[in-house]
């Protein structure tokens, strides 16, 4: 009897303890985005590219070696280019980056301004995709390959 009495007690005391322990953890919170990196044949055409099509603001970067450029992308993080890779890559439209914006016409003539070819999902030439949650899509390509997505979903 006195064992159990003894048993039921370090149990309780245990319990306790444990919800106590819990109530001082601090929650972990998700991890966050910090960086994308993109890695690029020609670091000056492509941070031309991206300081010109999305009107990135560029930041200091630590290495001040020719090779980098970092961009704000504003809360969401950051972008970093790379000098090194050795040629345009084939890449899959599946692996892309997606950025919106306010308005997709608006952005579609600056595209054009520029020569950029756009298409949409299904790969029809100067065409929008609708979602059907009624989100506007386009895609298009950064001078070494790298699909983009971008779309009003602002």
């Amino acid at each position: 009897m006195k064992i159990s009495i003894l048993l039921i007690t370090a149990v309780l005391s245990l319990s306790s303890f444990h919800k106590s322990m819990a109530q001082t953890e601090k929650k972990q919170h998700a991890a966050v985005l910090n960086h994308i990196a993109v890695y690029v044949t020609d670091l000056e055409k492509s941070t031309e590219f991206y300081k010109s099509v999305f009107e990135f603001t560029q930041i200091p970067e630590p290495f001040h070696d020719g090779r980098h450029t970092w961009f704000s992308l504003g809360p969401a993080g950051q972008l970093h280019l790379i000098q090194g890779a050795k040629g345009k890559g084939n890449f899959d439209k599946n692996e892309h980056l997606c950025f919106s914006v306010d308005s997709i016409e608006t952005f579609i003539t600056k595209l054009k301004a520029k020569d950029i070819p756009y298409e949409n999902w299904a790969g029809a030439a100067q065409s929008v995709t609708l979602r059907v949650d009624g989100i506007k899509q386009i895609y298009f390509q950064d001078p070494d390959g790298h699909w983009l997505e971008v779309n009003n979903d602002n």
